[in-house]
């Protein structure tokens, strides 16, 4: 009870924009300052393809984090990222970030994030030619105008204050014709708001998939890896939190997506010329 107490506390905060960004920067610097484990690099729910859809091929190295690697997939890999530029937006562990640069062909990959201790551990984790990390906040991206051929955004934007703002600043650092790659849950009342930010930000919605059921299904593949590595890491006074965070079976998360309280969309979207 206490635990249901907290996180609906968490939620009523978070609709002042303010406090919103100062919670969710909070939590991911705590994350990534007591978690500095190297095999947890990756923070999104996953994604199950179509079974008709062929199997990942994926070095051994990368196995563990197929599911949510696929979701990574998926999204990045609705534009041919080839010899391009691309920036993450909202980093993380750098999971995301240093498969697109390992598997997709760009020439150079920057991820942000607006945790400080997430960008340390980043540059510690991820040492690979031609990816970078670097601090910053989604409002204000600290890159110059038309600086990348893609923007890629993983199921972050639903902790920004503004995403107006952050829809803004990706038309910013695009170059016309770049894209954002983005994907991400809210509730399913929300959504129509959520479609038409979209629509009025200024570059034009290419593609819309509800990957709800993909989503779901990665919780359920992936639940056993996910509840092991929660139980080896976290503290039990911590335990259901971050079962919830996870998305773990009979979570609130979990029951959100199974019951259509909420949906995960993925989006292209282009900036025009």
């Amino acid at each position: 009870m206490a635990i249901v107490m907290l996180t609906r506390l968490f939620v009523f905060l978070c609709r002042f924009a303010p406090l919103k960004r100062l919670l969710w920067r909070n939590w991911y610097n705590f994350l990534a300052r007591r978690y500095r484990e190297n095999d947890w690099t990756f923070m999104n729910y996953g994604y199950v393809g179509p079974a008709e859809t062929p199997a990942l091929v994926l070095n051994a190295v990368d196995e563990p984090d197929r599911y949510c690697i696929q979701l990574y997939h998926f999204v990045a890999g609705q534009a041919d990222l080839q010899g391009k530029r691309v920036l993450e937006v909202g980093s993380g562990r750098g999971g995301g970030a240093s498969f697109v640069k390992r598997y997709l062909g760009p020439s150079a990959v920057t991820g942000v994030d607006f945790s400080t201790n997430a960008v340390e551990f980043c540059r510690r984790r991820h040492s690979i030619p031609g990816l970078s990390f670097q601090e910053g906040s989604a409002e204000r991206l600290p890159f110059e105008d038309n600086s990348f051929d893609a923007v890629l955004n993983v199921e972050s934007s639903h902790c920004y204050a503004s995403m107006d703002e952050f829809l803004s600043e990706v038309r910013r650092v695009l170059v016309p014709g770049g894209f954002l790659l983005y994907a991400d849950l809210r509730e399913s009342r929300s959504l129509p708001a959520w479609q038409s930010q979209l629509a009025t930000s200024r570059m034009n919605i290419i593609a819309e998939t509800n990957i709800t059921g993909n989503v779901l299904s990665a919780l359920d593949a992936d639940n056993d890896r996910k509840s092991a590595l929660i139980h080896r890491l976290i503290p039990r006074p911590l335990l259901a939190s971050f079962n919830d965070f996870a998305g773990t079976r009979g979570s609130a998360i979990y029951e959100g997506f199974r019951l259509g309280r909420f949906t995960y969309r993925a989006f292209v979207l282009q900036k025009t010329a």
